[in-house]
């Protein structure tokens, strides 16, 4: 089979074997992958990966030891957790420590004709929501997370820093659960997929600056990817309030404790979700992914994506094998 490999900052193709199928595994036919941040960085050296990226994807599953999953259309959370230890035991699955990761630790991507997952971490996808917008449902659920962290109640408002993809995914999210979302990013045309689901956005131009609101938000959620996404935060929420952060930043990020811990801010950290909610909302149409394609590719030009992903300004790009 057809396998995209990383190593040394390039992207290949190469022919591989197809997986084995290990008991209590689904083997899937990869239908259609994005390409996300996480991949770009891969590529960059992050990890010191090589190896198959990939772990937003659609596929089909043609072999499974359950009859209900065969030949269904699938999603697939990303953690492989151990289900043994004691993080599992109290559900924390997502923090396992012995767990691999799809596509990122020790277990090989999703951007290859086939790939294997444990069955539980399926999701079966809903007949009417295409493949083009289910591919979304790993960092929309990651949007989701939020409100399974934090309670916001409906008609709240609340801040979100940054206009990349998932900004713009919180964005909606938060504004579909009633919340009265002010988003705030570079880019005009960005920010215009938030601002079409009733988002407010405001285009600043330097989060360093000192343009941004200040104690202003009981809610601030930081998805800039950038260092100065956080001390911006800090300086936007309210006294007791509560800043989100969603953005993984490389290396040390510094930042100033003292209005921290002065105005009792409390930090959330907020990563993975539950694929549910994610789903719902794709089928509801309740959020915009669809805008947000920038490019669709066949797998065999995967090196022509990444390379078209990497491009300032592009949000997704697909890999598909139809």
């Amino acid at each position: 089979m057809v396998s995209v490999y990383l190593e040394n900052g390039k992207v290949e193709l190469r022919e591989t074997p197809e997986p084995p199928r290990p008991e209590g595994f689904a083997r899937i036919r990869l239908l259609t992958g994005g390409i996300c941040n996480t991949d770009l960085e891969l590529q960059r050296g992050y990890y010191g990966f090589s190896g198959t990226p990939g772990h937003e994807f659609v596929g089909e599953v043609v072999e499974a030891d359950s009859p209900a999953l065969r030949g269904k259309r699938v999603v697939g959370e990303i953690n492989l957790a151990c289900t043994n230890c004691a993080w599992c035991r109290r559900g924390l699955g997502r923090h396992c420590p012995h767990r691999t990761v799809l596509g990122i630790v020790r277990h090989p991507g999703a951007f290859r004709e086939f790939l294997t997952l444990p069955e539980h971490n399926l999701h079966v996808v809903p007949d009417t929501v295409p493949d083009e917008i289910a591919v979304f449902t790993e960092p929309l659920a990651a949007a989701c997370q939020i409100l399974d962290q934090v309670a916001i109640p409906a008609g709240s408002p609340v801040a979100v820093l940054g206009d990349g993809k998932l900004g713009l995914l919180i964005g909606q999210v938060l504004q579909a659960h009633g919340c009265r979302v002010h988003q705030f990013g570079r880019h005009r045309e960005k920010l215009a997929i938030a601002e079409r689901r009733g988002v407010t956005v405001e285009v600043v131009g330097d989060l360093a600056g000192e343009t941004l609101p200040e104690a202003a938000y009981r809610w601030v959620v930081d998805s800039t990817g950038s260092p100065d996404g956080l001390r911006a935060a800090i300086r936007m929420v309210e006294p007791c309030g509560v800043v989100i952060m969603k953005s993984t930043v490389h290396g040390s990020v510094a930042i100033d404790t003292a209005p921290v811990i002065v105005n009792e801010v409390t930090l959330v950290g907020s990563r993975c979700g539950r694929f549910e909610p994610a789903l719902a909302l794709l089928e509801r149409g309740a959020v915009d992914v669809a805008s947000m394609i920038a490019d669709r590719l066949p797998l065999t030009e995967a090196p022509k994506g990444f390379e078209r992903a990497a491009r300032k300004g592009v949000l997704k790009v697909l890999l598909t094998t139809s």
